[in-house]
């Protein structure tokens, strides 16, 4: 049973506790939002009953849900919080969850759960009051913190641990959920730095993967980011451990930092750069394949999906899934869970939106990644030119918010010198903030023109580009579509026509 002590970040002092046990009844206002809809999924499995609410559009979590015959309404409703239908047992829930896109103000179904005194709490607070139950383990950063996830989920089922493991993407290896659950023992799952979400989480061990100045509109200095990083690292118990990449500054800085604070917990580097088990000795490319070799893991692993950032990303899941192994079998690593690992990172597909593959047409291979940070494009895009050295590479990039693009625009402009072809489009605004008609997906095209010439376009809305680059695509290319906005119709839209 979780203790009150637990949910020091839930508001109004709220103990939840009754929301996680069998049979309670818990209702999500978004459900078909990615980390919402896992997280329901996890608790059914649990034996809780859920149901939900959202809008009626339709994503690719309405065919889950439907799957997993969870109810839920297209509409919000005051009346769906106290209707039988929606608690599902024919009483008020036991519990309402609900999304960050919404509040009491705009959303009736909030307001009618807080007339009633139900307890009530954002997803993040749910996702750590969740993660109370288990050996948890979180995986934060500004970048990699999906992939990470994902391949550490992976090589969790090929070492044959109990374990849940919840991602921010779809994973094709998790059968195209964000969710694979083998046991509940442990609990793995991706948590978010933006407004100090992940301070809500338990975690027994963090992967670390990087810390740089993201989400200005939140933390306006690269210090103010790195202490939030800080503060999350702090909730490690006594014993626990902090696996983070030598290679990053940021990392690196923050367990020095906490070094210097006397924690005590146990310092696991990785990378190419990492001195002990899992540091990268070896790294090349070959064939459409990642070959590497980890210092304290006897043989070679291989990876299909480009970059010496997924390499970094996988040492990091391997340092997680040892010690998982380590706990849970006493003796670690024997001969069958080493290749049962190997196998399962040979066979890791990648998952939804980073550096995935959506067809190909006319000898031309279209790919979408969601990378909208530039040190992300410009990884990304030099992963690709290293994976893919006889394809020209063709770009098409959305900014996402106005103050990320302002902050970081020569970045930005410097992160697409890999590409062969650049086109950008207008920033895709982020509901958080008003335009204050400072910078615009123009100044940078203008940034990027000046220091790449005549290889850079602008077209202002994505899907209107389609007849530009019917004319600039040959057989042979990569196109991708880049950035967390919707310029990733315009893939779509331009496989089609090839086709």
């Amino acid at each position: 049973m979780l203790k009150i002590s637990y949910f020091s970040y839930i508001p109004y002092y709220m103990d939840l506790s009754n929301g996680f046990v069998p049979g309670a009844r818990v209702y999500f206002i978004g459900i078909k939002g990615t980390g919402m809809s896992a997280l329901a999924e996890l608790m059914q499995g649990r034996g809780i009953h859920v149901s939900g609410s959202d809008k009626p559009e339709q994503f690719y979590t309405d065919a889950i849900l439907k799957g997993l015959n969870i109810p839920y309404f297209e509409s919000f409703e005051a009346s769906h919080i106290s209707s039988a239908e929606a608690a599902g047992q024919g009483s008020l829930p036991d519990l309402v969850i609900y999304s960050a896109a919404y509040n009491s103000e705009t959303n009736p179904e909030i307001a009618q759960a807080q007339k009633l005194g139900i307890a009530l709490c954002k997803y993040s607070e749910a996702l750590g009051a969740y993660s109370a139950h288990f050996d948890s383990s979180g995986i934060a950063g500004v970048h990699g913190k999906t992939t990470t996830t994902a391949i550490a989920g992976t090589l969790i089922r090929g070492a044959g641990l109990p374990a849940q493991v919840l991602a921010g993407s779809a994973v094709s290896g998790f059968g195209d959920r964000s969710t694979l659950n083998l046991g509940n023992t442990y609990f793995v799952a991706e948590t978010c730095e933006y407004r100090r979400h992940f301070l809500s989480f338990h975690p027994r061990r963090i992967i670390l993967t990087s810390i740089e100045s993201d989400h200005q509109d939140y933390y306006p200095t690269y210090e103010s980011i790195r202490d939030a990083f800080l503060e999350y690292c702090r909730l490690l118990p006594p014993g626990g451990k902090l696996i983070y990449c030598a290679d990053d500054p940021g990392a690196s800085e923050a367990a020095g930092l906490l070094q210097k604070e006397g924690r005590d917990i146990v310092y696991t580097p990785y990378g190419f750069s990492a001195q002990g088990d899992f540091g990268i000795e070896f790294f090349e490319t070959n064939n459409e394949r990642i070959i590497m070799k980890l210092k304290g893991f006897p043989g070679e692993l291989k990876l299909r999906i480009p970059g010496r950032h997924t390499a970094l990303d996988a040492a990091a899941a391997i340092a997680l899934v040892s010690d998982l192994a380590e706990k849970e079998f006493g003796d670690g690593w024997n001969d069958d869970r080493r290749e049962g690992v190997r196998t399962a990172l040979e066979g890791f597909k990648g998952s939804r939106r980073r550096s995935e593959i959506i067809g190909e047409a006319g000898g031309v291979l279209f790919m979408d990644d969601y990378g909208h940070h530039p040190t992300a494009i410009k990884t990304t895009l030099a992963g690709l030119k290293e994976f893919y050295p006889n394809r020209r590479l063709v770009l098409s990039f959305m900014s996402h918010t106005y103050t990320r693009t302002a902050s970081l625009l020569d970045e930005f402009a410097a992160s697409f010198e890999k590409a062969d072809v650049i086109v950008l489009h207008k920033i895709y605004a982020s509901a958080r903030e008003v335009y204050n008609g400072g910078v615009t997906g123009k100044t940078l095209f203008e940034k990027a023109k000046a220091l790449f010439g005549g290889k850079v376009y602008y077209v202002e809305e994505p899907e209107d580009a389609a007849g530009l680059l019917q004319t600039i695509l040959q057989p042979g290319d990569l196109f991708i579509t880049m950035g967390a906005g919707d310029n990733w119709k315009l893939g779509k839209k331009l496989l089609g026509l090839i086709k």
